[in-house]
Order: C-alpha cells, then sequence, then structure tokens
C-alpha cells in the first residue's frame, strides 16, 4: 500500500511540528516538504527531523498547492491560527483539497457548512486526542440519558495551556453544552482560561517541562449546601496524544476519499468508530 502523502500546514508552530515529526516516522505517511504558514512568518524553511520544509506564505499558496497536486493527491493538517480557521478551510476547499483541520476557533458553522457545499470530505475536531474525546462521548451520553442529573449544582471549569494558545480550549467550550444539558447553567465565557506559567507552575503544579506544551482541564460540580461534590479531571503533558490522534484522523480521511465520499464532515467520534 503506497502511504498517504501529507502536507502540515502551520509550522513552524509546535502542533504541527509534532504532527510533522510523527508523520515523518511512521511509515503509512509521506511528509511533504511544504508547509502553509501566516504572514507573520518572516523565514523561509524549517527542518524537521532531518527534512526541510519550504514555508509557504499566503501570498504564494495558490500556485505551490497548484504545483503538488499536479504530482499527485495528498491531505493537508491544519493546525495554524485560530484567525485563519475559516479562511484556510475555504481555500482547502476550493482547491479540492481533503483537510483534517485540529485548529480550534473560527466561525465552527461557517467551517461545517463550507465543507458541505464543496467536492471534498474533511475531519473537523477542535481535540484530536481519542481518549479525552471518548470521554466527552461518555458526557454526551449522559447528559442525553440524565438531563437535569446536575440540576442545582454550581459548576467551575477551569483550562490550562502553554502561553502561546490564543483562544479558550475547543473541548471546554463543548463540555459546557454536555453540562448546561445535564442542568448547570454555564456560559463559555465563564470558562477560567489559564495562560500565566507562574500560575501553572506554583497553583496548579504543571511540571516546569511541559509549561510551553500541556493541557490540563478541572470540572468541579458542587451541590447548593455544598456537601456533595463531583470533579472530572483530564491533564495532559506534552503533544504526543494528540498528534497520534490527528495520524487516525488522516487514515480515516484517505479511506473516505477512497470511497469517493464527498461534502461531508467528519469528526473523531467517527473516527473511534471507523465509520
Amino acid at each position: 500500500m503506497n502511504p498517504i502523502k501529507v502536507m502540515v500546514n502551520g509550522l513552524p508552530g509546535n502542533m504541527a511540528a509534532k504532527v510533522a515529526e510523527h508523520v515523518l516516522h511512521n511509515g503509512d505517511f509521506q511528509l511533504l516538504p511544504y508547509s502553509l504558514t501566516g504572514p507573520e512568518i518572516t523565514t523561509t524553511e524549517t527542518v524537521i527531523g532531518s527534512v526541510p520544509v519550504r514555508l509557504i506564505r499566503p501570498e504564494e499558496r495558490a500556485d505551490v498547492i497548484a504545483e503538488v497536486q499536479h504530482e499527485g493527491s495528498f491531505i493537508a493538517v491544519d493546525y495554524t491560527h485560530p484567525s485563519a480557521v475559516n479562511s484556510n478551510a475555504s481555500f482547502y476547499c476550493e482547491k479540492s483539497l481533503p483537510f483534517v483541520m485540529g485548529t480550534t476557533g473560527g466561525d465552527r458553522e461557517a467551517l461545517t457548512g463550507v465543507v458541505e457545499r464543496s467536492s471534498i470530505p474533511a475531519v473537523i475536531a477542535p481535540n484530536m486526542a481519542k481518549q479525552i474525546v471518548g470521554f466527552q462521548a461518555m458526557m454526551e451520553f449522559a447528559a442525553k440519558e440524565f438531563p437535569d442529573l446536575f440540576k442545582g449544582y454550581r459548576l467551575e471549569i477551569k483550562e490550562s495551556h502553554q502561553k502561546g494558545k490564543a483562544d479558550t480550549s475547543g473541548t471546554a467550550k463543548a463540555m459546557t453544552g454536555y453540562f448546561n444539558r445535564l442542568g448547570i447553567p454555564f456560559a463559555k465565557d465563564e470558562i477560567q482560561m489559564i495562560r500565566e506559567p507562574e500560575v501553572q507552575r506554583s497553583e496548579l503544579g504543571v511540571p516546569e517541562e511541559y509549561l510551553t506544551g500541556h493541557g490540563w482541564h478541572t470540572y468541579t460540580l458542587t451541590s447548593e449546601d455544598g456537601t456533595v461534590r463531583f470533579q472530572f479531571m483530564h491533564n495532559v503533558n506534552g503533544r504526543d496524544v494528540y498528534a497520534l490522534g490527528t495520524l487516525d484522523a488522516i487514515r480515516h480521511l484517505a479511506a473516505r476519499v477512497e470511497e469517493g465520499i464527498t461534502g461531508r464532515v467528519f469528526t473523531m467520534i467517527d473516527v473511534l468508530k471507523g465509520i
């Protein structure tokens, strides 16, 4: 079986670099030596392992993509910036380029819509860590089967990520919807977004070596009289778990492309189920 050609966009960003490293060292894939990057990036090249990767600025991306597509089909993986989510997705759809969107933020409804009107499928997920996605699925099941289970409880959500993460965690925002259905009125803007390394180190206990790459989430539910307390937590150090999930998303998307599926958005739940 021929390896799946992959272009990882968002280099030299940390998450894009981690995914590119895993793609490079996995025989199922072939890392293409190009990466779409933002206008603020002044360098023209970065290195993944021993492979030089050319960084493509917005004004030259159309010509480069056409050139690469001429050499065969490939899948794009997007770990760029929240501000670029919708414009990048529109570009991928315009160029008939199937993509995995791991970048959070943007207008998610518009993001889904542009794919559904296109000739390509895509995998779009605010979190690529399979185990966390599975946890979310369990919470969704509880919200559906046991509405108002926690009615009257207070909710506190804290999410801590590296200082460079610009937006509130997409996973935390998704969790608010489940808790709403479980009976707790809680708005997304009530999420405590922690980005200060000193707070992360001294108050949360994030290990020093992971201050620049972690995702710690705590959901605390307290009864009205304070006598009962539930706490759900998932702490991830490093980025490998997201990168490995991204590889599974690429495999899933490649199979759907092979089946000729168009105009459909797949989630990480679809990836977990293999549908």
